[in-house]
């Protein structure tokens, strides 16, 4: 098992790019296998033995422009760039390996606006084609923004040296406006980093629309909160989509799965997966979904506490999602609560599909 260190200071506090960006780096922990580090104080943490660590992510946002003056930042950036211990980097992080001088000679690539300080420190600047653009050389990986989360994940692992076997899968998403964006980006981009080949469709919608979605947050309200999250684009179209030419489900939660559970053609689909024991993975709202299409009866399963209701009158078993990071496997079947659980529902998911990353 390694240990993989992460610059990251609240970020969920600093908007939803850098929280997504620190979301879906964060399921590296399983995916990789190894321990991840949140240094919420960098002052205090930076005293962490530096040859613990096996390998340094810098997510993006807002964090690396005054990170880039901390000291003791540098001084950890610069320890790992020295030892030629793997970096990745994404959007703003490159602020930080700029500060460090740890991009000097070296092609790399991020945010556009991040473009003139990577030349000034002396990087050798790659224009990002698209927002997906990723960059290795040597031992700095860099990404353009989160939407290269797939192939900057596969560089590390690869940097790592890992080696991902089993992924020759093809994972369907059921979409719908306002699902929870955490719920289907991160899932998403982590199977494409896998590997796999995912798609994403939605009910009256084609390949290249979008689907509007929601964050919820858990702020120490009755409730969670909800505020507008990215667009999700979809991969495929909908109408004639053949069930059988994929080897999974996940569906995701947010508001979305009240109303997919009306949608006959949304049922039927569900109800294919499961009576063909295929992998079924479901999160938070996603086991409406799965009520109201009659697969549960007999099952064990979680969700989000208030879809208790829907889960019991279906004739599941409920399994209690304490803490809320809980996530179960029962058959072909895997349940979450909340995107907290997104490493141990990823990892799950993996185990059902035959997925394994080894170092």
């Amino acid at each position: 098992m390694g240990l993989l260190l992460m610059l990251h200071v609240l970020a969920r506090k600093l908007g939803i790019f850098a929280a997504l960006q620190f979301m879906i780096l964060l399921v590296i922990r399983l995916i990789l296998r190894v321990v991840v580090i949140i240094l919420l104080s960098m002052q205090h943490s930076m005293k962490l033995m530096f040859g613990k660590y096996d390998g340094l992510v810098i997510p993006g946002g807002r964090a690396p422009e005054y990170l880039a003056m901390n000291e003791s930042v540098l001084d950890c950036v610069r320890k790992f760039s020295d030892s030629g211990k793997p970096i990745a980097s994404v959007c703003h992080g490159q602020l930080i390996l700029a500060a460090a001088n740890s991009v000097k000679g070296l092609k790399c690539t991020a945010y556009p606006a991040v473009k003139p300080v990577l030349i000034d420190a002396g990087a050798h600047w790659v224009e990002p084609e698209t927002m997906k653009a990723c960059v290795a050389d040597g031992n700095i990986i860099t990404g353009a923004t989160y939407e290269g989360h797939p192939e900057l994940i596969q560089l590390f692992v690869k940097a790592l040296g890992g080696k991902i076997t089993g992924s020759d899968k093809k994972i369907l998403f059921l979409c719908g406006d306002f699902m929870e964006d955490y719920e289907v980006t991160v899932p998403f981009q982590s199977l494409e980093a896998l590997g796999c080949h995912v798609d994403a469709v939605c009910p009256k919608k084609k390949a290249g629309d979008t689907c509007p979605t929601a964050v919820h947050d858990f702020e120490g309200d009755q409730t969670y909160s909800e505020k507008p999250g990215h667009s999700f684009t979809l991969t495929a179209s909908y109408e004639g989509l053949d069930a059988s030419n994929y080897d999974a489900l996940v569906i995701p939660g947010g508001r979305a799965p009240e109303y997919l559970a009306l949608d006959e053609t949304v049922i039927a689909l569900v109800k294919e997966f499961m009576h063909s024991k295929k992998p079924v993975a479901s999160i938070c709202h996603g086991q409406q979904i799965l009520a109201a299409a009659g697969v549960l009866k007999g099952r064990k399963c979680t969700a989000y506490p208030a879809v208790k209701l829907n889960v019991v009158l279906g004739g599941a078993t409920w399994l209690e999602p304490d803490p809320i990071d809980r996530c179960y496997t029962h058959e072909n079947l895997v349940t979450g609560a909340a995107w907290p659980g997104h490493p141990q529902f990823i990892s799950q998911l993996m185990a059902l599909l035959g997925i394994r990353v080894s170092f």
